[in-house]
């Protein structure tokens, strides 16, 4: 077998044959013979190295020893060499003071940034052992935990109940990616110091002097240029906003931030120094970053026992302008990517919240899923559980299999509870779900509407009269309500640039209106077909059939009626048509005045008023007649005065201006007019009405 002829004939041998090509039978069954006794290790030896140019022997196989691997593949262990592993090493020094704090050993930490991009981290807990480490006979436990992969206090859970370095790498890889560290030790009343420089002993351990009013550790560390590049820099508001966040995250816990004040920027709002201790915890933090900004309840905020496996805390709000965030924790260390603990969370608030529309009999909350109640809500949750299991090194996803249970046994109890004692903040937080559960299927189906029309030809409704010109430019599409007026709008019309959509009565109320009536209402779904630019978030003006789109109803109170039904379905479903001027209102004449061979047509009883003391005053006779609706309307008369761009006089429909108030744009106040008006609550209708009651005037 040492050579290629030898291989050769072992892979190209027929089937149960032996080595000298005689088949073999055992039982009926071809059978290779059993090698003899020393076969394998024959053949490991004759593949020995020829020493050719693409030999791959043991030799080439390097084992890495100490903190080489750290160094060699710091992304292993950091996450990279970019800005966000830079700050990790930060985190890890912290999370270790944050670990004597949470055990209740430590109620202070001090953070501090100086030039020379040096980081010192300090707490007052029981310092690291400086005691010969009984398996290094002469080395102590403190150059062991620096130099020493997997070495720490946190693997027997007798040293800290929760904590958030569970590896025993923290200490020992920001060593290993340090171009200079110091360690300084106070206990027993005695100062210990040692340095080093890329994970290697510069020092030995030696005695620093007495310190009879100082414990805890502290580690002053400059990461190395040759690991993150010569231009990487510590960022203080980053640095800050994480100590600020431990602070939060453990309410027991002092930490005092400082940083040269040459090294904030003009426009870094970061301050110099700030002692950052919050008695509220998770709910201060919410306050506090919630202080400029309106929300539509107070916060569900607390915290609870996990079934004696820990405990946890939250604080959840939803602000009217949906700008959120969602930041979990376990054990003070971020994880970004959610995890189990996440997931109770989500699973506690969502049934919480539908086990309450059970109750009060709302049968809408049934398409509600968690992203409706949390895309647009400010959460925070922090846990601090036994042994966590994390995904990866850098602890950014929690994978701890009994998390979920615990978390949504927890915190679903509370949320119920609080749902219960405010029935205001429930039905608000219930109807905004609604209102975002509705969105999202609605912006579903519009992509649906779009896959499907981009494979077919444009389906248009029969009762559309449709213009001849194909291109948008130059044509508009009357809504007229009922068969009766677009008959006459159909024939007094200019075919080629004037199409005509006749409407069944009153359309539906879109502000007061569910998802599934929306969909089932023939009206807007013809009239969405006709104008072909969807609606919702899927609306586009691009795809607009008309350059205009004129609302042609009666000149009565029903006319009224039926065109604010319209302009509320265009600012709800279609408001880029509103924001860039295609809806026009048109004004049809209610009354026909005729003298003699003169002809006149007053809008309302206003210009009917103004024409008999102009046009017709001091003339005779003047023959009055009212228009009961477009339908009686002959369609000569409903072209010359309505729909003839030369004679007609049409409003543009337009967004309010924009108030003084930096936070309520024109968008913002016509929403909120039209949800008073139009919208689900009669309460909202008549206070309007009483507010605005003596500015009308009234005929009976």
């Amino acid at each position: 077998m040492a050579s290629d002829a030898a291989m050769n004939d072992l892979f190209n041998r027929p089937e149960g044959a032996d080595s000298g090509g005689k088949p073999t039978r055992h039982g009926g069954r071809a059978r290779s013979p059993r090698p003899p006794v020393g076969a394998g290790r024959k053949a490991l030896e004759g593949l020995a190295p020829s020493g050719g140019p693409d030999t791959y022997s043991a030799s080439d196989i390097e084992v890495l020893e100490g903190l080489e691997p750290v160094r060699r593949r710091p992304g292993m262990y950091v996450g990279g060499t970019d800005e966000h592993a830079l700050h990790h090493l930060v985190a890890e020094i912290l999370d270790n003071a944050m670990d004597e704090a949470v055990a209740g050993h430590a109620g202070r930490i001090e953070l501090d940034l100086g030039v020379g991009n040096t980081v010192t981290v300090t707490d007052n807990g029981r310092g690291i052992p400086v005691d010969p480490h009984p398996k290094f006979g002469n080395r102590s436990a403190l150059e062991v935990i620096l130099t020493t992969l997997h070495s720490g206090g946190k693997f027997g859970g007798k040293v800290y109940e929760t904590a958030g370095g569970l590896h025993g790498v923290g200490l020992s890889v920001v060593n290993a990616l340090s171009a200079q560290l110091t360690v300084e030790v106070a206990r027993n009343r005695k100062l210990w110091r040692q340095t080093f420089a890329q994970g290697q002993p510069t020092s030995a351990l030696e005695a620093a002097g007495p310190a009879p009013n100082r414990r805890g550790t502290t580690i002053r560390f400059s990461p190395d240029e040759a690991i993150f590049g010569p231009h990487a820099r510590f960022s203080p508001g980053r640095l800050f906003r994480m100590a600020r966040s431990k602070a939060y995250l453990f309410r027991g816990v002092e930490i005092r931030w400082s940083c040269a004040t040459e090294l904030i920027g003009e426009r870094d709002e970061t301050p110099a120094e700030a002692t950052l201790h919050f008695p509220g915890g998770l709910a201060d933090f919410l306050k506090a970053t919630l202080s400029s900004r309106k929300v539509l309840t107070e916060a569900f905020a607390g915290q609870a026992r996990l079934n004696g496996e820990g405990r946890a805390e939250w604080a959840m709000t939803w602000p009217v302008d949906q700008n959120a965030y969602l930041s979990t924790y376990c054990n003070t260390v971020p994880t970004p990517q959610g995890g189990t603990h996440e997931n109770g969370l989500r699973a506690a608030i969502l049934k919480g919240l539908k086990a309450h529309a059970e109750r009060i009999n709302n049968r809408q909350a049934g398409r509600i899923i968690a992203d409706d109640l949390f895309g647009g809500a400010c959460v925070m949750l922090s846990v601090f559980i036994k042994d966590p299991q994390f995904q990866g090194q850098t602890k950014e996803k929690l994978v701890t299999a009994g998390a979920q249970k615990w978390v949504e046994t927890a915190v679903r109890d509370h949320f119920e509870h609080w749902l219960a004692a405010d029935p205001e903040a429930a039905r608000i937080v219930l109807e905004h779900a609604i209102e975002r559960a509705d969105d999202r299927l609605r912006r579903k189906e519009d992509r649906q509407t779009r896959r499907k029309t981009a494979t077919r030809r444009l389906r248009l409704p029969g009762k559309l009269a449709d213009c001849t010109r194909n291109t948008s430019q130059g044509t508009e599409i009357f809504l007229v309500e009922g068969d009766s007026a677009g008959g006459s709008a159909k024939q007094g019309r200019r075919r080629e640039t004037q199409a005509v959509l006749p409407l069944r009565g009153k359309i539906l109320n879109v502000a007061s209106a569910t998802r599934d009536k929306l969909k089932a209402n023939q009206e807007l779904r013809d009239l969405t077909e006709a104008l072909g630019c969807a609606t919702g978030s899927a609306c586009r003006v691009a795809d607009l059939r008309y350059e205009k789109v004129i609302i042609m109803t009666d000149a009565d109170v029903d006319g009224a009626h039926i065109a604010a039904l319209l302009m509320t379905f265009f600012f709800r479903e279609m408001s880029e048509l509103v924001e860039n001027g295609h809806i026009y209102l048109a004004l049809p004449p209610l009354y026909r005045l005729t003298q003699g061979a003169r002809t006149a047509y007053a809008r309302d009883d206003d210009h009917k008023a103004e024409l008999l003391e102009t046009v017709f005053r001091g003339k005779g006779r003047v023959d009055i007649s009212r228009f009961k609706g477009l339908g009686e309307m002959p369609p000569r008369q409903l072209k010359e005065t309505t729909m003839d761009p030369a004679a007609r006089t049409l409003l543009r429909i337009t967004l309010p201006p924009a108030t003084d108030a930096p936070d309520s744009p024109a968008s913002s106040e016509a929403a909120r007019l039209v949800e008073t008006l139009m919208g689900r609550k009669p309460e909202g209708r008549f206070a309007y009405i009483q507010e605005h009651a003596t500015l009308v005037e009234t005929d009976i």
